[in-house]
């Protein structure tokens, strides 16, 4: 098994990039449950298309972030979840110095 780290790019629903920011505070609480954990996270204005939230997340395996995908908590608030994040792309990367 070999650890995943991934790249995720969120933006808001016009008007609700602070609801998409306090979904996003209450759902990556959730990943050191599952052994996640977020190595960066940086906000800018969504301005020109471009995200609103960059995220650095990464998981000691497949299994934990299936784990967390599948999370009941996390699937409750998928309404939210519906109602503030226009557009989500994830993908894995490998981190350099």
């Amino acid at each position: 098994m070999s650890a995943l780290t991934l790249c995720c790019l969120l933006r808001a629903v016009p008007g609700r990039e602070a609801a998409l920011q306090a979904y996003e505070d209450a759902v990556l609480a959730l990943l050191p449950d599952h052994g996640g954990s977020v190595l960066q996270r940086a906000v800018g204005d969504g301005g020109d298309g471009q995200p609103h939230e960059v995220q650095i997340l990464r998981f000691p395996d497949a299994a934990a972030l299936d784990a967390y995908v599948a999370d009941p908590r996390r699937a409750r608030m998928a309404d939210e979840r519906d109602r503030v994040v226009a557009r989500t792309e994830v993908f894995p990367v490998a981190l350099r110095t």
